[in-house]
């Protein structure tokens, strides 16, 4: 009760003053509570403050929220940078493509596997399933984006986890998914060399904790697998030994922790011979 009476107090008396609390401070301090707002209310702040709002250290940092830390050359405005980045975004969420030729022709990115795949790896603020279906039509794309993750002294199931996040949407074409357990299998094999695992047998352990997450987050399945039939089915389909109990720890992970992709593995092919 008594911070609400000072509160109101503080605010009456800044009201009879005609006290501008924002213009008052250092300019440094100003730029450090305007920093907090996002790109709609620093617009909004700038109908009261706009010599402070345009400030560009202000929407330089919103450009490195989003992701982008490069200005480039022919755009000399972070305020117009940013704009082109939200328009940018809008258009990718319908249509990825023409998304992506918007960036394109406005200079953000060049048209090259190699920057396209670093472009989309800095940012979360583009839509996941046009994202997912970039991908699943751009596999020299993918290969960066892939090769760009660092799993080093990550579990298994949380490096799933993360490139998941990232690549899978709910409409997953078996093929789509298939070759991105390739990719990551190789990269998650070069980052973590000293587990001894081949790429192959990444992969099949990879596609058996999908199942191992389907079957036990499925209301539908009653008789879930239980941890002594998931190792004997991973010893099987890789076809040679395989430690017992990293296995199990395996089988723990999923149990305790949850799906490898939630929500969006629900329908998952099983694997050909590979």
């Amino acid at each position: 009760m008594g911070q609400y009476n000072t509160r109101n107090r503080l605010d009456e008396e800044l009201k009879s003053t005609n006290i501008d609390p924002i213009r008052k401070l250092p300019l440094e301090l100003s730029l450090t509570v305007l920093s907090h707002l996002n790109a709609t209310d620093l617009c909004l702040a700038g109908c009261v403050w706009n010599d402070l709002a345009c400030d560009e250290l202000l929407w330089m940092g919103l450009c490195r929220n989003w992701g982008y830390h490069h200005s480039p050359n022919k755009i000399q405005s972070y305020r117009k940078l940013y704009l082109i980045l939200d328009e940018g975004s809008l258009i990718f969420c319908a249509d990825a493509e023409k998304g992506m030729k918007y960036f394109f022709n406005n200079g953000l990115i060049k048209n090259d596997p190699e920057d396209i795949a670093n472009f989309l790896h800095r940012t979360n603020k583009l839509n996941s399933l046009q994202l997912c279906r970039y991908l699943g039509q751009r596999g020299d794309v993918l290969d960066h984006f892939i090769g760009l993750q660092n799993f080093k002294g990550e579990s298994l199931p949380n490096a799933l986890r993360t490139v998941f996040s990232r690549t899978l949407a709910g409409d997953i074409h078996g093929n789509y998914l298939h070759t991105l357990l390739d990719k990551f299998s190789r990269r998650f094999y070069d980052c973590n060399q000293h587990l001894k695992l081949p790429p192959d047998t990444i992969y099949i352990v990879s596609f058996s904790l999908i199942i191992l997450s389907v079957d036990l987050s499925s209301p539908h399945i009653k008789n879930k697998m239980s941890k002594r039939e998931f190792i004997r089915n991973v010893r099987r389909a890789v076809g040679h030994r395989i430690d017992d109990d990293w296995c199990g720890h395996l089988y723990d992970d999923i149990y305790l922790i949850g799906h490898v992709a939630p929500g969006r593995c629900n329908k998952t092919s099983r694997p050909e011979h590979h």
